[in-house]
């Protein structure tokens, strides 16, 4: 099985406003990314469970947010690896712009 991909990404937002933020804006994110499809999206507290589709290969893993980071896990069927290092750019990206304070 392969290792899975883990972002991390700070905030300074707190648990509550950046589990509000992700909340109200991973779908919308979703719908930017043509190639992905989400399949599934759970939260359970302060943890989703998701299912998604990239390519048309599917890929499961979760977030989980905390008080000043979120860490989101990733595992990546065989032919979506070649691009993890691409995904963890963008994951890290997205993240960050979900969960900058705006002034």
């Amino acid at each position: 099985m392969p290792a899975p991909l883990i972002v991390s990404i700070p905030h300074s937002l707190g648990r509550e406003e950046a589990t509000r933020r992700l909340k109200a804006g991973l779908t919308r994110a979703a719908t930017s990314i043509p190639v992905l499809k989400v399949d599934e999206e759970t939260w359970q507290g302060d943890r989703m469970v998701f299912r998604v589709r990239a390519l048309g290969q599917p890929a499961s893993g979760h977030l989980d947010v905390g008080d000043d980071h979120v860490r989101l896990e990733v595992t990546l069927p065989y032919l979506l690896q070649r691009f993890a290092e691409v995904a963890q750019i963008a994951i890290r990206k997205g993240g960050n712009l979900l969960l900058t304070k705006r002034s």
